[in-house]
């Protein structure tokens, strides 16, 4: 028999008494493999899961932490492979060799390097069934004593994984958000940068924001124009700090529409989900996929891939397509889950469908979800079948019980603020007491949207009291000054502009109490001096849905523009000008504000969206500007059929609204630029749009009777009357040169009736007609949506009418409510006087 070498001795028993020393050693320098590509090797030929199964039963013995991330990532390949009807997630994570094999991972994570680290926790989320799983907290925990040395492309992938566990928010995101912030200027790898940007918007600031915008836009160049999902993540991060920032949104869009070919369904819908949120609109876009969109409604024929399709193409679809959508739809209608039958009503409440069939089926469905629905949803679905206008008492008592339920035990602020307003647009929106003290408690926690919503749904309940029960109770006026008080409190102790607009952005300034309002406009003045080119857009569209006209504020939003035009993308212009066109206001440089900004435009007249084109058009038509070139490139046969194109995706009534500022328009260049030459072609849709013009208002009738008797007779006054290029006058009546009435004969209008029709021609002037010496008089009643909403200021549509009127030949008298309603005139003798007064010029007292 051989001797054992002594050497040899000694070497063995040197490290069993290192190895019972020295566990933990011993486990980290135990003998491997030579090689172990074959066993990579091997792994790599597997054709499905039961073969790595198999092998990793085998080879369970001498597997290395290198050839454990294999078979994970083996495993995830597999999966990847397969169409989501084929996928066997369960089957896997189930597999007693998986459970090998993540006890395995378990015990070798250590020692793999980082790469593998973040693959093998990617993959393990993947096919993670418990919520906590030991292996992924482990994972996590060992990539951040790792972090610092993560380059962007792994540092991007944790965080993705962070993200999944919607950790957006964890002191580990902003671990990374600190590091991205501190590697930025050398960071070259927009795709990895544009996953970063994602999983960390919610937790930087605004300035870190405007860093990163400003490194993608240097960046954007250098990826492949075939890059969509960067593009679509560039996109998402705007989503999310809301921020609508054209020049970052155009080149997204170059992108989709260079690769609207290669783009499924899901990004299509992605995409239109992102621009919809944003308000970015691309007409070309749109098109392209519209298109794509129509060529799958026969390939869908899932429910899940279906409803995707309704909700991405119905509200751009023309008439045959969405008949066709409809009754596919109807067909599937009792296969739908809660979350998709949620997902059809809102895509017919965006396409304005009412049809009663198909609304039945699918509230049906959400009547059998209603208890899985959370808060949100419910708002939601309460406002979709407001909008659509569906009436059933069952299903509106359950949702009223479920919304109070909710109520009794939310203590979230957000969460009681959707409640309530959901609450107040069911049919009885009454609270009580219950519901009344969970807002009190609340309200200190509030921002200025919560605030918003609670005022609005306090004043829609005190609308509804007035209507129905002609009361007002104590309680609801209480609330309304509590919600005064902490409002103010709120706006005083802001101490930014910055942070005033983090909470004013998602504010309409329409839904204030007046005078919580007045102290939000002096807040904003407070801080003038900070607007600036970034925020000037945000803050003018701000202002134009307040209508509180300040003219600090607007004189600083025309400094700026004129001052910083060339930081101002172009396609925001109409946003500035808004507020002035609106609220009817000239600031100082008026010429130079509006020249400035025109001229910015110039060069873009070609491919500005058309609709945005005709309310730029008919804004600064309001304002009495008429660029020529700019009126020129709307009134022209290929632009008008640009327009046609782009009305037939848009639903029937913004497309009707859009028309009628073409119409507008067009009306203001025929009576103010007759120059330009430009033809009145809207005869045929005022005559459409005319029949669906109701009755008279009760002041207007009071006034109309008045006028009867201070003007001699009914035949002496006109009601309703279309003048030429369809401008609807109130009351009409003419003088003869003694300042006598002239009758009109017995084709007077009775009250409550449609309009006559413009005599003669529709757009013959006025005077010509009339005896020698006499004169025709407008009177207008002027109700409040006609002024400002802090002064009693004429609006702009308001004004041009008045311009458009003496034109055509009249003398314009205008009625305020304000003066109609004031105690002056509180009697009908006072009420008389006054009207002779404003046509006679003398008053004639009984």
């Amino acid at each position: 028999m051989k001797k054992t070498p002594v050497f040899l001795d000694s070497l063995v028993t040197d490290m069993l008494r290192l190895r019972a020393i020295c566990p933990f050693s011993w486990r980290v320098f135990q003998f491997r493999p030579i090689s172990c590509e074959p066993l990579i090797i091997q792994m790599n030929k597997c054709t499905d899961e039961e073969q790595i199964f198999d092998f990793i039963e085998r080879n369970k013995a001498i597997l290395s932490e290198k050839q454990v991330g294999c078979a994970f990532d083996m495993l995830w390949k597999l999966q990847k492979q397969k169409t989501s009807l084929l996928k066997n997630v369960e089957y896997v994570r189930d597999h007693p060799q998986f459970l090998t094999l993540h006890n395995l991972a378990t015990n070798k994570f250590k020692l793999m390097n980082d790469d593998t680290l973040v693959n093998v926790l990617h993959i393990t989320q993947r096919f993670a069934g418990e919520s906590h799983d030991p292996l992924v907290e482990a994972l996590v925990t060992e990539a951040w004593r790792r972090l610092e040395r993560f380059d962007i492309k792994l540092l991007s992938e944790f965080s993705s994984c962070l993200a999944d566990q919607h950790l957006y928010f964890s002191p580990l995101m902003g671990k990374i958000a600190d590091i991205v912030h501190r590697n930025l200027e050398t960071t070259q790898d927009l795709s990895s940068l544009s996953v970063l940007m994602v999983n960390i918007s919610s937790l930087i600031s605004r300035h870190f924001q405007q860093q990163l915008v400003n490194k993608t836009e240097l960046l954007f160049d250098t990826i492949d124009s075939s890059e969509v999902n960067v593009a679509i993540r560039i996109a998402r991060f705007l989503r999310n700090i809301k921020y609508c920032y054209q020049p970052l949104l155009e080149k997204c869009n170059n992108v989709f529409l260079s690769n609207v070919d290669q783009l499924d369904l899901d990004s299509i819908s992605k995409i239109f989900r992102l621009y919809k949120f944003l308000q970015f609109n691309s007409f070309e876009f749109i098109m392209m996929a519209k298109k794509k969109l129509t060529e799958m409604i026969p390939l869908c024929n899932h429910p899940a891939s279906f409803v995707k399709l309704f909700v991405t193409l119905g509200p751009i679809a023309g008439p045959e397509e969405k008949k066709q959508l409809k009754s596919t739809l109807l067909l599937m209608s009792e296969d739908l889950t809660g979350e998709q039958a949620l997902a059809v009503l809102r895509a017919m409440e965006d396409m304005e469908s009412r049809n009663s069939h198909l609304i039945k089926r699918v509230t049906s469905v959400l009547h059998k979800h209603l208890d899985s629905y959370k808060p949100l949803e419910l708002l939601k679905i309460t406002q979709a079948l407001t909008f659509l206008h569906f009436q059933r008492k069952e299903f509106s008592a359950k949702l009223r019980e479920l919304l109070l339920s909710y109520l009794k035990i939310s203590f979230i602020p957000t969460e009681v603020s959707i409640l309530v307003y959901a609450i107040s647009l069911l049919p009885s929106p009454h609270l009580d007491e219950v519901g009344i003290s969970r807002i009190e408690a609340v309200l200190p926690q509030c921002n200025l949207n919560n605030l918003s919503n609670f005022a609005t749904s306090v004043l829609r309940w005190i609308q509804y009291d007035h209507m129905y029960l002609d009361s007002i109770t104590g309680k609801q006026l209480k609330l309304l000054q509590k919600l005064d008080h902490y409002g103010r409190q709120r706006l005083q102790h802001s101490n930014s502009l910055d942070l005033l607009w983090e909470e004013l952005k998602s504010v309409r300034g329409n839904t204030f109490p007046e005078s919580l309002l007045e102290e939000m406009i002096a807040t904003l003045q407070h801080f003038v001096d900070e607007i600036n080119y970034v925020n000037v857009v945000e803050i003018a569209s701000f202002i134009s849905n307040t209508d509180y006209l300040s003219t600090l504020l607007l004189d600083r939003i025309a400094s700026v523009a004129v001052q910083q035009i060339e930081k101002i993308h172009p396609f925001t212009i109409l946003a500035i000008i808004l507020p002035f066109s609106t609220l009817n206001y000239d600031p100082p440089q008026r010429d130079e504000f509006f020249g400035t900004c025109v001229q910015h435009l110039n060069s873009y007249l070609g491919i500005l969206d058309p609709l945005m084109l005709v309310c730029l058009g008919f804004s600064l038509a309001t304002l009495q500007y008429f660029p020529e070139d700019l009126l020129k490139s709307i009134f022209n046969i290929e632009f008008l059929a640009r327009l046609d194109s782009q009305l037939e995706i848009l639903s029937s009534s913004l497309s009707a609204r859009v028309q009628f500022h073409l119409m507008e328009l067009n009306r203001s260049i025929c009576l103010e630029c007759p120059e330009f030459q430009i033809p009145w072609f809207h005869d045929r849709f005022c005559q459409q749009y005319n029949k669906g013009i109701g009755g008279m208002s009760g002041a207007q009738q009071q006034i109309y009777k008045m006028l009867t008797e201070v003007l001699g007779g009914i035949n002496c006054v006109k009601a309703s009357v279309l003048t030429p290029y369809y401008h609807t006058v109130d009351f009409e009546c003419i003088l003869d040169k003694r300042k006598k009435p002239l009758p009109y004969g017995s084709h007077n209008i009775a009250l409550g009736q449609l309009p006559e029709m413009p005599w003669e021609s529709n757009t013959e002037i006025v005077g010509s007609r009339l005896p020698p010496g006499a004169e025709r008089i407008a009177l207008e009643f002027l109700d409040s949506k006609s002024f400002c909403r802090n002064i009693p200021h004429m609006k702009g549509k308001s004004a041009m009418k008045k311009r458009h009127l003496e034109i055509l030949g009249y003398r314009v008298i205008q009625i305020s409510q304000f003066e109609w309603n004031s105690m002056a005139l509180s009697t009908k003798d006072a009420r008389m006087d006054y009207l002779r007064e404003r046509i006679f010029g003398e008053v004639k007292s009984l």
